[in-house]
């Protein structure tokens, strides 16, 4: 059997996003435990925000597909998260909610493994994101959320120029969930 594969990307498509960095760290850290890592960005993904009428006009949008094929070559996926106002961002929202209206006999994204972490620029480290986060990719990817989180508060001034985690234990935390999710996925997932 070969390496368990890893999809990364973060909630932001902002310059120097701090969950950019994040999603940058945490890539790093599976690859080095030995996972595939593919990294993209929503930016390239791009979607109209989710409205029923447009849908049923339209149907799902494309890149929603696309979105749903790269999650159904992997094995599990790490998503880093920005907190905005206590929650996820509306980028990441609209993804998941545009890729959960595919039918899972059209693009069977369902039952992948999802580690999650997050990054503020706050003491709080993107806490509350990450509660909304497990709760929206639950039922709406049909997710297997595992237990570990990485949650970076004073972001700005967390990580050192190659995208490492500067605090020990941070930097522990992140390897933990790391291996946790190789392992859960390379066993859960085909």
């Amino acid at each position: 059997m070969g390496s368990t594969r890893i999809l990364v990307f973060a909630g932001s498509i902002r310059r120097g996003a701090l969950s950019g960095r994040l999603a940058a760290c945490a890539a790093a850290e599976l690859a080095s435990q030995g996972a595939t890592v593919t990294a993209i960005s929503l930016k390239d993904y791009e979607l109209p925000i989710y409205n029923g009428d447009l849908e049923k006009d339209e149907g799902v949008p494309e890149n929603a597909k696309r979105l749903a094929r790269e999650i159904v070559k992997n094995q599990g996926v790490f998503i880093a998260t920005p907190e905005y106002n206590n929650s996820v961002p509306p980028l990441l929202k609209n993804a998941i909610d545009w890729v959960s209206r595919i039918k899972p006999s059209e693009v069977p994204y369902r039952d992948r493994v999802y580690g999650i972490g997050s990054s503020a620029a706050g003491p709080v480290g993107g806490a509350r994101a990450l509660i909304d986060l497990r709760k929206i990719v639950m039922p709406g990817l049909g997710g297997i959320v595992i237990p570990e989180k990485v949650e970076v508060g004073l972001a700005a001034e967390a990580f050192d120029e190659q995208n490492r985690l500067m605090a020990p234990a941070l930097a522990n935390l992140l390897k933990a969930l790391c291996a946790n999710l190789i392992a859960v996925a390379s066993r859960i997932a085909a």
